[in-house]
């Protein structure tokens, strides 16, 4: 059967007197081209096979040797076993990551990871979320051991090679299959794919590289922010894992509570002042002298009073803007408006004087309202000419 196969350096692509690095270029375009996950033709995977038997004879010097002495006929197991299969990988994959740093299987050696991000709510006021304000807070986190440097490992100490796996971090297990040998990688489940295992741990934090802490920061809070708007302090939360080469700490994500409105007192009575988009908006009340005959206004503001003028005969629901006493944009040097809106409020309980006088206004309303009627049912007759 081995002497049907073809040429090793044939199925690369290469001379018999091509350099390693010409065997490796060679192998990387072609494993690329015909690897399984890209090439879906037929015959990719028995491609693929032919190529990384071939290199895994060439990149070897003995096999190589062997190889250009004997050809196919060293596969036989005559010459101490043969070449045993792809026994410097783990299969297909395993090549696949070695040249193009793919992971794709659980069997993998874990990656050194960042650490853990971290959350946590505060609340501020009304006027802290529109002025801004700089918040202490405390967060429950860990950080890096100091006996230990972050390691695990009691100082003066070193961890010593897995007796398990000799220091690789993974379990090889070869299987025949239809295509040949293979290799079954599986992390060691001793040393943890670390390669090594710690026989004295630190006696601090007890092997974890991490110690519990109350940490205190000071939050600036942005002048404008929503409710449930959440801030990221880099770097503030869980330590990295260092014991697994871990280098880098995670996120702090900081989630801001402010309320939405607020309750504030304006000539005995008790007013709303709530937040719509980057406006402030106030209801308040007029009295009907105020509506018909016109007033002026001294209004609360978060800054202080200002004064808005109410024209005679304004109508419930009218509004009137004060620029620029709003809620700061975030990412502009601007600000949104006090919208003042007004009720004509009327009266529950009156004063026998009031009410005489409200007769006398009434009746003087009507007077005015039939003279209209009567004015306007003349110019309609005389439009008919009736």
């Amino acid at each position: 059967m081995a002497t049907s196969k073809r040429d090793y350096y044939e199925v690369l692509g290469v001379s018999r007197t091509a350099t390693d690095d010409e065997i490796r270029r060679a192998f990387r375009r072609l494993a690329f081209d015909y690897h399984p996950d890209r090439n879906k033709s037929a015959d990719a995977g028995d491609r693929f096979k032919e190529i990384n038997e071939a290199y895994e004879v060439l990149q070897n010097a003995d096999k190589r040797a062997t190889y250009d002495r004997f050809g196919h006929a060293a596969t036989d197991s005559a010459f101490n076993g043969g070449f045993g299969g792809f026994n410097g990988f783990g299969g297909f994959d395993d090549i696949f990551d070695t040249f193009f740093g793919r992971t794709t299987t659980a069997g993998r050696r874990p990656r050194a990871q960042r650490g853990a991000d971290l959350r946590t709510d505060i609340e501020i006021e009304f006027e802290q979320a529109i002025f801004g304000v700089k918040k202490d807070m405390e967060v429950a986190k860990h950080e890096l051991c100091a006996t230990c440097s972050g390691t695990g490992i009691e100082p003066g100490t070193q961890p010593e090679t897995c007796p398990r796996c000799g220091g690789s971090g993974e379990l090889r297990r070869a299987h025949q299959s239809i295509f040949g040998q293979f290799v079954n990688v599986s992390i060691c489940d001793q040393c943890r794919g670390e390669g090594r295992v710690v026989r004295t741990p630190c006696g601090t934090c007890r092997g974890t590289g991490q110690t519990p802490v109350t940490k205190h920061l000071e939050l600036d809070v942005p002048a404008g922010i929503d409710d449930g708007t959440q801030i990221r302090l880099t770097g503030e939360g869980e330590p990295p894992d260092r014991a697994r080469g871990g280098r880098v700490p995670g996120d702090l994500y900081v989630v801001v509570h402010a309320p939405m409105q607020k309750r504030i007192q304006w000539e005995g009575y008790d007013l709303v002042m709530r937040r719509q988009g980057h406006d402030l908006l106030l209801d308040v009340p007029l009295n009907v002298a105020q509506a018909a005959l016109g007033d002026e206004l001294s209004i609360p503001t978060l800054e202080g009073m200002v004064d808005v003028k109410v024209p005679a005969g304004t109508q419930y629901g009218k509004v009137f803007r004060v620029k620029g006493k709003g809620v700061p944009h975030l990412r502009e040097n601007r600000r949104g408006d006090m919208q003042v809106r007004v009720h004509v409020m009327v009266p529950n309980e009156l004063t026998k004087e009031q009410k005489e006088l409200l007769r006398k206004l009434d009746a003087s309303f009507r007077k005015t309202e039939n003279a209209q009627a009567k004015s306007i049912f003349d110019k309609v007759k005389e439009a008919f000419g009736v």
